[in-house]
């Protein structure tokens, strides 16, 4: 596992939007984790395992916290990284694809559906959309959603940030259909 430089973790509750109030608050809560990249400065490398590894460890250490941090049970997900610019894309890829999603759905109880993710190559202090889909119905238009996240001081050049994402609801006043309205 490469060296975690920090952890970040916040709740979010939601009440309301545009002025309407939600039939209940919805709860988001984020785990950001920011890691050193082996691989940063060295392009082209084939075996990325190390960050796969990296993934599954990550998930496994912050997904339990995550999952308690709702107060409740997790309907929907998403991941998320930001890889410095000393790296590429496909090492935010290894860190969130392969082996990120199996801890993920262990601490919440399961998940039919693939968990929406996003990677980008940026410097330090640029946000991310991490997108949030239903864990089981991966049609839930009601779920599509984001919360957007940043580091002040991440991802450095040699770094990658990870992030998880969960919710316990969906968007507040849907009206695009489809899927079941939790």
């Amino acid at each position: 596992m490469p060296p975690i430089r920090k952890i970040a973790t916040w709740r979010e509750t939601v009440f309301g939007e545009m002025g309407r109030d939600a039939p209940r608050p919805i709860i988001r809560a984020v785990a950001l984790a920011v890691i050193a990249n082996p691989f940063a400065g060295r392009p082209g490398m084939e075996d990325l395992t190390v960050l796969w590894e990296a993934g599954a460890a990550l998930g496994e250490r912050l997904m339990p916290e995550l999952a308690a941090m709702l107060g409740g049970p997790a309907v929907s997900y998403g991941k998320a990284a930001i890889v410095g610019v000393a790296g590429e894309v496909e090492h935010g890829g290894a860190v969130v694809h392969p082996r990120l999603g199996k801890p993920m759905r262990a601490a919440i109880g399961g998940g039919a559906s693939p968990v929406p993710s996003a990677v980008k190559v940026a410097a330090a202090g640029t946000p991310i959309d991490i997108p949030l889909g239903h864990k089981d119905d991966a049609w839930s238009f009601a779920h599509f959603d984001t919360i957007t996240v940043m580091m002040a001081d991440g991802p450095r050049p040699e770094e990658i940030l990870v992030a998880m994402a969960l919710a316990d609801g969906g968007r507040v006043w849907n009206r695009c259909g489809g899927g079941p309205a939790r």
